[in-house]
């Protein structure tokens, strides 16, 4: 079972755990640090769920003039026309593209 499958459950999973909504979408990206995510998006949440270095993490969206922006714990994630980025505690921004396959 690949990385993606495996997110994609524990993501599913953690979801179930919390409530009975299911993902409206659900996304895999590279970085170009070598950074790997699952990213989840539930309706009537305002929050971006990821799972990242083996942990879930809920980033609430915060205001941002351009785009989409979710923080919290020191990641941030934006997603705007121009791309995806993300920020780790300690390290540069990094860009992140969508893959197509799990």
């Amino acid at each position: 079972m690949g990385f993606g499958r495996v997110v994609a459950i524990g993501i599913a999973g953690s979801a179930a755990l919390a409530s009975p909504a299911t993902a409206d979408n659900i996304a895999l990206y590279q970085c170009a640090d070598g950074a790997q995510f699952a990213l989840a998006f539930y309706e009537a949440d305002t929050h971006a769920h990821l799972q990242l270095n083996g942990k879930a993490l809920t980033l609430p969206k915060r205001l941002s003039l351009s785009g989409q922006r979710y923080s919290a714990g020191g990641v941030t994630l934006r997603i705007g026309k121009d791309g995806t980025t993300l920020k780790h505690p300690g390290l540069p921004q990094t860009t992140c593209n969508r893959l197509d396959k799990w």
